[in-house]
């Protein structure tokens, strides 16, 4: 019997790690001894295992899992015995390799035979998750009385922003969800909800019958679970550009809260504002949105997309919940690095400041969306060059400095705006000489406390 120790870097994530819940049952079948760690524990470190596999997740957290592979790597007789798996070795494998030139990278899924170990068939991808080994920590997870599962891998669009197309390169159009619910509910009771986690299932050719397998299960619309309703969420978001009326029509019949659709793009905006009027055709009214910026975007483009879904909540009765999205390069290690091309520092850290006071989240409130953003591009571009303290404190700073800062930067002429915007975009502004400008020497003091 051998001794596996599994283990997660201890940064802030809101899903458990499937991969390692489908390593922990594969080796329980092998009838090996299995232990779940979350972050870097010394009583664990001390010990000798056979092997220790680390997941990783998203390249920003790339020092984090660096430091964990360093520390558990005492852990085992042989450096090769550290297995190392997941996002972030898939996509920086050669960096990782660089740093440890002796221990295993697994890039990529586990979808084939003997990976792990060349003496048996078992694929580990098609295992069903132990979720009994996070009985195992102290961490809670985001998500609670729910089954997560794929009724699908891949996708078939290959964006240049996702990192899907390195991980899963291939599209697999259907996986049977029975057995697995099935399993779980046998080792650890029942769940009221079902988290899927399928990147692109509109593209699957099996959709129906992924419908059909759901509405089987006891998801149909409607669905209860102790006198609670049941929820169904594709949570990495459906794609409206493959959203025709027929595929409406099967996603209505399952509980599905809230519907996620990605708006990625303002050249989006036709088959998006189609999906919304189908989802209300069909009773869906209750829905989440994915907001991508700092990418190929301008900020005109991000705040047309969130201004579209506060205004159909009011015309349609929807209620649309926005998520702004920073996007960050696949092979990032700092979340900070990257710009956009129509970005700057400022503009980027006064949308955060805005978010932080919602939570991260635009609610479907017209009126409040007014308040928070603007009622108009030009307010909202206004809004986010900001000093920091006027956009988080707005209202406390009102008849103070925040009124003298927007008197000052309405009477810009379009060179002063141009060299102000230039001046204030990265994130110090102590070192800014005087311009010869009095309008934007008299602005840029209002920034230095922030600098400071």
């Amino acid at each position: 019997m051998r001794q596996i120790l599994l283990v997660e870097p201890g940064y802030r994530n809101k899903y458990p790690p499937l991969g390692l819940m489908k390593i922990a049952r594969y080796h329980k079948i092998l009838g090996d001894n299995v232990v779940f760690v979350k972050g870097k524990l010394p009583l664990i470190q001390s010990d000798r295992w056979d092997r220790v596999y680390v997941s990783t997740l998203f390249s920003f957290f790339w020092r984090e899992t660096i430091e964990t592979i360093k520390y558990y790597k005492k852990s085992v007789k042989k450096p090769k015995d550290i297995i190392v798996g997941g996002g972030l070795a898939t996509i920086l494998k050669n960096d990782i390799q660089d740093i440890f030139p002796d221990i295993t990278i697994i890039p990529g899924l586990l979808d084939r035979e003997r990976i792990l170990d060349k003496n048996n068939d078992y694929i580990v991808d098609s295992l069903v998750p132990d979720y009994t080994i996070l009985e195992q920590i102290d961490y809670k997870y985001g998500i609670k009385n729910a089954y997560i599962a794929y009724t699908t891998r891949g996708c078939k669009n290959k964006c240049k922003f996702c990192a899907v197309p390195l991980i899963e390169p291939k599209f697999k159009h259907y996986i049977p969800l029975k057995d697995s619910i099935h399993i779980i509910e046998n080792e650890i009771g029942p769940q009221k909800d079902l988290l899927l986690l399928d990147n692109n299932v509109l593209a699957s050719c099996r959709l129906s019958k992924i419908i059909k397998e759901i509405k089987e299960l006891g998801f149909y619309k409607g669905a209860t679970f102790i006198k609670s309703q049941r929820y169904v969420d594709f949570n990495q978001g459906l794609d409206s550009r493959r959203l025709d009326e027929p595929k409406m029509a099967r996603l209505g019949e399952i509980a599905l809260k809230p519907l996620r659709i990605a708006f990625d793009s303002i050249k989006y905006k036709d088959p998006y504002i189609n999906a919304i009027k189908l989802a209300v055709k069909y009773n869906i009214k209750y829905l989440s949105n994915y907001i991508l910026f700092n990418y190929e975007d301008t900020p005109c483009d991000f705040y047309q997309r969130l201004r579209i879904n506060v205004e159909m909540n009011d015309q349609l009765g929807t209620k649309i919940y926005s998520f702004p999205m920073k996007y960050i390069p696949v092979y990032e290690k700092d979340r900070r690095q990257f710009i956009g091309p129509h970005w700057t520092w400022k503009m980027i850290r006064g949308v955060q400041c805005i978010l932080n006071a919602t939570g991260g989240v635009v609610g479907p409130s017209l009126k409040f969306f007014n308040i928070a953003f603007g009622k108009t591009f030009e307010e909202f571009y206004k809004l986010i060059n900001m000093p920091e303290r006027y956009i988080i404190y707005r209202l406390k700073h009102e008849c103070d400095g925040a009124g003298e800062w927007s008197r000052l930067f309405d009477n810009l002429d379009d060179s002063d705006r141009t060299m102000f915007i230039s001046l204030i975009s990265s994130d110090r502004y102590d070192h800014i000489l005087p311009t010869g400008s009095q309008t934007v020497d008299s602005l840029i003091k209002h920034y230095i406390t922030d600098s400071k």
